[in-house]
């Protein structure tokens, strides 16, 4: 029997997931948004295409109940309440949240859940952090684990080196709220678009700086075992420069429905991108310091024939592999799931993980 699934959200990343899991055959889809001529677009195949607010939970309880699984691929402000929404229906739970204080709701909802609650399900976080805890399950103590990710034009031409590849309110989100880190082994709360640094991987040179987000739930995980971790966006050089002029010395951190709209007007979107993941842990193995590294470029494809960006292959095929992953049992079936629950075999060896490979 075809799983029922629920995916809330039809926006850039809604339209891969259903690339994905339609083409599949193993899962039946109800698409819901408040667009009507953006459900239309989607709607494929035996997809249901459902228009109501996902912002309203009594709309939202008319539609979950009776399937096995809700996606949340909605805004991160939506998250409490399509997380509570589908716990009320008893499905299981993902979304692709990076906003901390959304993922703690979900974390206080799953105490009593009788079902499986997934968040941060992405990029970063999510897959970023399935490699670093696999890293890191290979040393005897830790020393360092240093998360870099970026989601990057190939050919980019304006001044910020930049164009937009996913939410933009997800962006604003990771360059103005705070970060977390662990230094010298204490928890920490630490600035967004400081601690710059340069790099450079296969001859192009590149630059990281803390945002918010992407170390999902590591912190808690390796806590008392690592003695830094930390998690950098990666960009082409003079990008952070830029971006800290806006949101710190025009103050558009404070306003951030102008800062959105500048973005939006200013930046266009691109399919031709480019994800980089690069994480490196250091420590102690065999009596020895030693430093291992997982670095992965994954560019734009076609899927199915249709042509998706970098960004959305990898966020779509992140969530994918983690739903496909709890129905084969791979993964707890009820109560709060981190990322790091899963296997990084498991997850690689999925035909959704696949595309990480």
């Amino acid at each position: 029997m075809p799983t029922k699934l629920a995916l809330l959200g039809a926006g850039k990343i809604g339209d891969a997931i259903v690339n994905l899991l339609g083409g599949s055959g193993d899962y039946t889809l109800t698409i819901v948004d408040r667009d009507a001529a953006r459900l239309a677009q989607m709607q494929r195949g035996s997809a249901k295409a459902v228009s109501i607010d996902c912002s309203d939970a009594k709309a939202l309880a008319g539609v979950l109940p009776g399937h096995d699984v809700v996606l949340s691929a909605s805004p991160y402000y939506l998250t409490p309440t399509i997380a509570a929404a589908t716990k009320a229906a008893g499905a299981h739970y993902f979304d692709l949240t990076e906003d901390v204080s959304s993922t703690q709701a979900v974390k206080s909802l799953a105490a009593s859940a009788t079902t499986a609650m997934v968040p941060q399900c992405g990029l970063a976080p999510g897959f970023v952090s399935i490699v670093a805890n696999d890293l890191a399950k290979g040393f005897d103590t830790l020393r360092d684990v240093q998360m870099r990710v970026g989601a990057l034009p190939i050919y980019p031409t304006n001044a910020l080196k930049y164009n937009l590849t996913w939410s933009t309110d997800g962006l604003i989100n990771e360059y103005c709220n705070p970060c977390e880190a662990i230094i010298d082994g204490a928890l920490m709360e630490t600035l967004a678009l400081e601690e710059i640094e340069a790099f450079s991987l296969d001859g192009i040179a590149y630059e990281a700086f803390n945002t918010s987000g992407g170390l999902g739930t590591l912190c808690d995980s390796l806590k008392g075992r690592v003695e830094n971790l930390n998690y950098k966006t990666v960009r082409y050089p003079g990008h952070r420069d830029i971006v800290k002029t806006l949101i710190r010395d025009l103050r558009l951190g404070q306003r951030r429905d102008i800062l959105k709209d500048v973005l939006e007007t200013a930046i266009p979107m691109t399919l031709q991108d480019v994800v980089l993941i690069f994480v490196t842990v250091s420590g102690m193995k065999g009596g020895r310091l030693t430093q291992q590294t997982y670095a992965k470029k994954i560019y734009s494809q076609v899927v199915n024939g249709q042509h998706l960006s970098a960004i959305q292959v990898t966020t779509a095929a992140g969530i994918c592999a983690m739903v496909d992953l709890l129905v084969g049992g791979k993964l707890p079936q009820r109560g709060f799931v981190r990322q790091e629950d899963a296997s990084l075999a498991d997850f690689l060896a999925n035909r959704f993980g696949r595309y990480y490979q």
